[in-house]
């Protein structure tokens, strides 16, 4: 089966049909799932969500829309690894810089949590789940401050320039496809996932955001992966069971305290 490797199963758009969304998925043939956090405070309710429901894991991270949060400016390696420690805790994130509505003033509270969650991520040796946006030249920028032998992760929902897919895959991570992958505008997405390595590839929905076609404008869910997948086999010229047993192998490969 499938694996969304994103999604934000613990939101409210999802409160209380849980076990629907899951059986959706099953459905379909998407059987694990990942629910990234966004921020510390998620933490229990991520772990509950794994609990009821085995085939979920759980990351730990703050998104980069709350690094300014007063909440957030004592948050240090120790407290991100502190929380780690659950056999359902797969990674760090979601992480990272988020630029897109030119918050200027967040930028530096951003840069500095990114580069803590980076160390974090080596510190557990967890992979980190990044999450950026029209930041290119800082994100490649600290990803080298930061390289390690022992720092590895995924450029979540990937939509940005070819040279940071380029970065990415040469520091040895892996990028994510999205339902953007469908969007009649992202033709120049699709080419740079046609030349992705398979086994650097993983699909996720980052439900309940960006529904592929033709679910579009819809509260996306993870039974609609399907799509996003469908397309993803044409771009890379394979079957549907072998895109399945790539990405699969790929996402256990990559997070591999998931079992």
């Amino acid at each position: 089966m499938f694996i969304d490797s994103h999604c934000h199963l613990n939101f409210p758009d999802f409160k209380g049909r849980e076990a629907e969304i899951v059986n959706n998925a099953k459905q379909v043939g998407i059987g694990h799932f990942l629910t990234a956090c966004t921020r510390l405070s998620e933490v229990p309710e991520l772990l509950e969500l794994t609990r009821t429901f085995p085939e979920v894991f759980a990351s730990v991270g703050i998104h980069p829309e709350y690094a300014a949060e007063p909440e957030n400016d004592t948050v240090s390696v120790e407290d991100i690894c502190a929380l780690t420690t659950d056999p359902k805790i797969v990674a760090i994130g979601e992480a990272g810089l988020d630029y897109h509505y030119g918050a200027a003033e967040t930028r530096q509270a951003q840069l500095d949590l990114f580069r803590i969650h980076l160390k974090a991520a080596k510190a557990a040796k967890l992979p980190i789940i990044i999450h950026t946006r029209e930041a290119e030249d800082d994100t490649i920028a600290l990803l080298e401050e930061e390289k390690s032998p022992d720092l590895t992760g995924v450029l979540h929902c990937f939509s940005s320039e070819r040279r940071l897919a380029e970065k990415g895959l040469e520091l040895g991570f892996y990028l994510s496809a999205s339902g953007i992958i469908t969007f009649k505008s992202a033709q120049e997405l699709r080419d740079i996932f046609a030349s992705v390595p398979m086994d650097r590839l993983l699909v996720e929905t980052d439900a309940p955001y960006l529904a592929p076609v033709p679910y579009r404008g819809r509260k996306n869910e993870p039974a609609y992966m399907i799509k996003t997948a469908e397309m993803l086999s044409l771009l890379k010229n394979v079957g549907m069971d072998e895109l399945q047993k790539k990405t699969t192998e790929n996402f256990f490969t990559l997070f591999s305290k998931a079992h």
